[in-house]
């Protein structure tokens, strides 16, 4: 008798392609998901979701919510929570604008950069305040960040008593992206060529890195596809960015600042997870904390950080918000923790730490107020539209256990 061999599990085409392409199948499911959420909207809206004035107001409201995800990506991988994001994000906003209407007479040139300094400086401060009592007094974050939200949602309004502080400063007011707040289409139009060749460098880059270390270079034919699929996102991108004009004009608006300061975010800290030392403590202690600790990792320093680095994107997304609504209004911020939390764990941060990625949190971020912008347009009520998003955190939550559960 001959000895009977075990067949290869067979795979699908759709897994082998994934495969090939090195790209996440979750990934490619919250990709389909985002396409079939934006076709749903726009026949709902009667095609209203899918012009350029709304893409370009969705790509702006991104971008607050885009920011404050990334960080909470960290917090989430290593197995804490951070519930007062927008509270601090209102309480930074608040302090920025008092400083910049009431207290500071140094000058437009001097006195919104330095503003700006100090509301970064303040959530600094703040998310190193949280994380010292998470990581050397023991607190669980949970109740770190209740308690924070509590304080700094009534330190916003007693920075001026609940007054509304206005008008910031016109140059300042640009980095909110309102009718001014944009780079204009040539400009547009050099950043996207300047992305794409980014793109090619690194394909270059990549191959090479890999036959240097003795890897396997992706297939040929996988980087031409993911290349071709890069450049046709850039070069639409702003193609719908130059479509909306100022108002009574025909000069196009081109990409918004608060775009370029996420995309600014998405490296720094893309780089931050996946090149620092950092980085890959967070990994490492998301995934099993004992065990980093034992291998020389000082766990209660990196999670104070962790805090920190949160702290501070909630000042720049506090910059954007006072510079959008030119004012600091105490309400800025309300329930922003539920979208930020959402959008991480949409795209992919597994709230059992360990697993997470920063594009994957920029989609999310994308899913969410793509929903947010849609109800709005279809004259859906604010009560109706917590409803919505509180399901679709509890779908993404069960999701995600599902998931782990398949993997295994």
């Amino acid at each position: 008798m001959t000895p009977q061999t075990e067949e290869a599990p067979k795979t699908s085409l759709f897994h082998r392609l994934s495969a090939e392409l090195e790209i996440d199948t979750r990934m490619l499911a919250m990709i389909g998901a985002l396409i079939i959420i934006w076709v749903v909207l726009t026949v709902l809206t009667n095609g209203i979701f899918f012009t350029a004035r709304n893409l370009y107001n969705l790509a702006v409201q991104t971008s607050v919510v885009g920011i404050m995800a990334t960080g909470m990506v960290l917090v989430i991988v290593a197995r804490h929570i951070d519930l007062s994001v927008g509270s601090l994000m209102g309480f930074t906003g608040m302090v920025i604008a008092y400083l910049q209407v009431h207290v500071f007479t140094l000058g437009a040139a001097w006195n919104w950069p330095l503003t700006v300094l100090c509301g970064l400086a303040l959530g600094a401060v703040v998310g190193l305040w949280q994380g010292w009592w998470v990581a050397y007094r023991g607190v669980p974050a949970f109740v770190v960040t209740l308690g924070g939200l509590l304080i700094f949602r009534g330190g916003a309004y007693l920075v001026t008593d609940g007054r509304t502080v206005a008008p910031m400063d016109k140059t300042y007011q640009l980095l909110g992206g309102g009718i001014n707040g944009s780079i204009g289409a040539t400009w547009s139009w050099v950043f996207g060529l300047a992305c794409i060749l980014l793109m090619i460098l690194g394909t270059f880059r990549s191959r090479a890195r890999r036959k240097k270390y003795g890897f396997k270079p992706k297939a040929r034919w996988a980087e031409l596809v993911m290349l071709l699929i890069g450049v046709g996102l850039v070069c639409g991108f702003v193609m719908v960015m130059n479509s909306y004009y100022k108002p009574r004009t025909e000069i196009p608006r081109g990409i918004p600042i608060p775009v370029l300061i996420l995309i600014g975010v998405v490296v720094i800290m893309t780089l931050l997870t996946k090149v620092t030392k950092f980085g890959r403590y967070v990994f490492a202690i998301g995934g099993n904390p004992e065990a980093a600790e034992l291998s020389g990792i000082n766990v209660p320093r990196v999670t104070m950080f962790i805090f920190m680095v949160m702290g501070i994107l909630c000042g720049v997304a506090a910059v954007i918000t006072t510079a959008r609504l030119n004012a600091g209004a105490n309400s800025m911020g309300t329930m922003a923790e539920l979208n930020v939390i959402a959008a991480a764990v949409i795209g992919g941060t597994s709230l059992a730490g360990g697993v997470g990625t920063i594009t994957g949190a920029i989609l999310g971020a994308v899913i969410m107020q793509s929903l947010e912008s849609g109800m709005v347009l279809m004259g859906v009520t604010s009560a109706m539209r917590q409803v919505v998003i509180g399901l679709v955190l509890v779908l993404a939550v069960w999701f995600d256990v599902m998931y782990n559960k398949n993997k295994r």
